[in-house]
């Protein structure tokens, strides 16, 4: 009998010599695993000098909110999202069940919330504002809260551990608000950023209008301050070509498939130019209907990522002319229609602001990783970089798993409801609490936020996309 992976469940089908393709090679993850973790060591003992100084800076806000989370009864209600959520996943756009939960809690506890925030049916927001805010005069903030599922395997992507730890962080503002200085915080409740841009429907609807930073989470086998998120786009290419009897008369059709084809080798090809920061993921979703017909129609779907804005539209660039070229040859026509759902930009990590988070967590017995550490080809996308590029922002990694398990799979999911979760969830709530707090009391982290945020500037995927078309 065939020996099963060590990663596969007891729910895995058998496997059948001939049948079931060979395992993957770990060679390189390894390899790359024996690296990082001596990076990590190094990066470790660098922190543990540094650890004495943040913690002789701690504001007194920071003890204030510790003592909301965690002896006030918030860890309870945090605790009860982590596994509510996992329990009921609800995939994108679907996510009724999960917001109704999250907003009940927040009305229980004293909250005003809009359902259906921005325009998005799924979302929700609420804020509160302290004694003597001024809009526009003084912060305001807002912490973001996932909570779609992913198809098939759940929360494999740990978004319940975002959500406890965004309506967690709020709940703990909110009850010490009164210590934080004039400020507004807002919670907004951010669906559908599995396979889609859930964010930037709402951006569209107004949900940065006026917001000066925003902040959230995200699970994963490391504590990482600053992580690369690469950006995505999404196309669907359709190529369209006459159909003919495949045996009798092949020679009067002309055949989509064949372009279908020729482009998903194009795209094969074309990885050897590419930065290795770039990947393109396409799949042929449509290729005929049986043998004997010359398939008149075929579809590819595509997905390219890339670690800079510039280089995700040249890459986009390099898609459309693989698709045209295959056309030709096959002697078809092509149809390209890219962002079917929003593009997605990559994370700009704001370091001011990433630092102090690391100083929350420090205090919390975490000693999050700098940039650099982990390897930039370890990275998927998300939509907060949509929202990074308009305000300043921050989106950490929190280790919730073993270092070993990778986001969306079977076993991740397992850990995002494991007691390293509701861990996770705790020291997230926290540690966003603290630096929104800061944000608002400390005008030299504000303005240090800012200038860093004013280097590159603002960058909308509306005006990023009207630039593109006028060139």
């Amino acid at each position: 009998m065939t020996a099963r992976p060590d990663n596969c469940h007891d729910s895995c089908p058998p496997q059948r010599p001939g049948v079931t393709p060979e395992a993957a090679s770990t060679s390189y993850l390894d390899a790359t695993s024996a690296e990082v973790d001596a990076a990590v060591e190094r990066a470790q003992k660098r922190q543990e000098g540094s650890g004495q100084a943040a913690e002789a800076a701690v504001p007194e806000h920071w003890e204030r909110l510790r003592c909301e989370v965690e002896e006030s009864g918030l860890a309870a209600d945090i605790r009860h999202i982590v596994h509510d959520l996992h329990a009921h996943p609800e995939t994108a756009f679907e996510e009724y069940r999960s917001q109704q939960v999250l907003c009940d809690l927040l009305e229980r506890h004293g909250h005003d919330v809009v359902r259906g925030a921005y325009g998005v049916e799924t979302a929700f927001s609420t804020s509160i504002s302290s004694p003597g805010y001024e809009p526009g005069r003084h912060p305001r903030v807002v912490i973001m809260a996932e909570y779609d599922a992913l198809p098939g395997i759940g929360h494999a992507c740990g978004h319940n551990v975002i959500a406890a730890a965004g309506v967690g962080a709020f709940l703990a503002a909110a009850r010490a608000i009164d210590a934080a200085g004039p400020v507004c915080i807002e919670l907004q409740g951010t669906p559908a950023e599995e396979g889609h841009t859930g964010k930037e429907y709402m951006i569209r609807g107004g949900s940065l209008a006026g917001v000066d930073a925003a902040l959230m989470i995200h699970g994963f086998g490391y504590d990482i301050s600053e992580h690369v998120w690469v950006g995505r786009r999404s196309a669907t290419v359709t190529f369209h070509g006459t159909a003919a009897h495949a045996s009798s008369q092949p020679f009067m059709g002309k055949n989509a498939l064949d372009a279908a084809s020729l482009m998903y080798q194009g795209l094969g090809l074309h990885r050897q130019q590419m930065p290795p920061s770039d990947r393109l993921h396409a799949v042929i979703v449509e290729g005929g209907t049986r043998p004997s017909v010359v398939p008149d129609r075929a579809v590819v779907e595509v997905y390219a990522r890339s670690l800079r804005t510039g280089t995700l539209l040249e890459l986009s660039r390099r898609v459309d002319d693989i698709a045209r070229g295959a056309a030709l040859m096959a002697g078809v026509g092509v149809e390209i229609a890219w962002d079917p759902r929003p593009m997605s930009l990559p994370v700009r990590n704001n370091s001011a602001l990433a630092s102090r988070w690391s100083a929350t967590q420090r205090r919390r017995g975490r000693a999050p990783l700098p940039a650099g550490i982990i390897p930039d080809t370890l990275a998927a996308s998300t939509d907060f970089g949509n929202v990074s590029h308009l305000v300043p922002g921050i989106h950490p990694m929190v280790q919730v798993s073993p270092r070993e398990v990778a986001l969306h799979t079977e076993a991740f999911a397992h850990w995002s409801a494991a007691e390293a979760a509701e861990r996770a969830a705790l020291d997230s709530a926290l540690g966003l609490a603290q630096v929104a707090f800061d944000y608002a009391a400390d005008p030299q982290l504000r303005a240090a936020a800012h200038a860093e945020f004013a280097e590159l500037g603002k960058v909308s995927v509306e005006g990023l996309l009207r630039s593109e078309n006028s060139q």
